[in-house]
């Protein structure tokens, strides 16, 4: 018999095919009341397909009492109760690595755009005001200035490499220094925010991290500044953001993720010294087959009796 497989929310077209295909799928997001129908189908549930936004959280764990596996469609893994699924013995995996590259290069996409000006400066285009003005004033160049990385992990190494190629020199913060890695330790976040001229977040999301990017921090990027938030909504204090960015304590922000997606505070959208993203950061067509492909290949990996391949913690 099929596994039974709890899909908690809409997936690309191949991955639900090939869910549909292998398992007994059971759709949470087509339920009219998401308690009763657990209560209805949780006891046959043995693995979750979910993503990084929607999650599983312990009530759903506790529901499906024979759970072994919770696949996750994404890297950030903040909205999975992972302390509530190791007490239960639940395997949790998500999908590193394939989307790094991509991931990265939108973290520099932003930080050229930002620190050229590239949005305001193409609206001045279009409206026609470049033969009416003249040329609009100068931008800032980023060979030779520090970048701090807020988070070193797969991605902030990939990239701090990216940078390199951009000649800037780069800096991090993280809970700890990384003794292999050949770039300026900080464990005070606000003294590499004052130091450097951007700083790019792509740290984890969660308890741990919410608002690490505070008022303090972004006063110590300054006016000419550029905060690049490449990770979660939650790391930044939105509302100390747009304070700043009016008051022009913070000068700039290029931004793809947001703290109540996909809702975006009116005041950025007005600006033109703030590049603004839809949460796109591993949006590209091979990146996100990719990641599908991983939740795919961890629910058939464990149900044929061999280890999950890319397995938390």
């Amino acid at each position: 018999m099929k596994p039974d497989v709890l899909i908690v929310g809409k997936m690309m077209p191949h991955v639900m095919e090939a869910l549909e295909a292998a398992y007994t799928t059971h759709k949470l997001y087509e339920a009219d009341d998401r308690t009763k129908f657990l209560n209805e189908v949780g006891e046959s549930i043995r693995g979750i397909a979910t993503s990084g936004h929607l999650g599983a959280d312990p009530a759903m764990m506790d529901a499906c009492a024979n759970l072994e596996i919770i696949s996750c469609y994404g890297v950030g893994v903040d909205a999975i109760n992972l302390p509530h699924a190791a007490s239960k013995g639940i395997i949790v995996t998500n999908t590193p690595d394939v989307l790094n590259d991509d991931v990265a290069n939108t973290a520099l996409m932003l930080l050229l755009a930002s620190t050229r000006n590239l949005v305001a400066y193409d609206k001045f285009v279009r409206a026609g005001r470049w033969p009416k003005e003249g040329d609009p004033p100068l931008t800032q160049a980023i060979a030779d200035e520090q970048i701090g990385i807020v988070g070193i992990g797969r991605i902030g190494q990939a990239i701090a490499q990216k940078l390199g190629v951009f000649h800037c020199n780069v800096a991090y913060h993280a809970r700890s220094e990384r003794t292999n890695l050949p770039y300026r330790y900080y464990g005070n976040i606000v003294d590499m925010a004052r130091d450097s001229l951007a700083l790019i977040v792509i740290t984890p999301g969660g308890a741990a991290t919410h608002h690490l990017i505070n008022r303090e921090v972004m006063d110590a990027l300054g006016p000419k500044g550029h905060l690049i938030n490449v990770s979660r909504g939650s790391v930044v204090d939105e509302d100390a953001l747009v304070a700043a960015l009016i008051e022009g304590r913070l000068g700039y922000a290029g931004l793809d993720v947001f703290a109540n997606e996909p809702q975006v505070p009116d005041a950025l959208l007005a600006m033109d010294n703030v590049v603004l993203q839809p949460h796109q950061g591993s949006g590209t067509v091979r990146t996100r087959r990719a990641m599908g492909d991983l939740v795919i290949d961890n629910l058939a990996a464990h149900f044929a009796g061999k280890p999950a391949l890319t397995p938390l913690g």
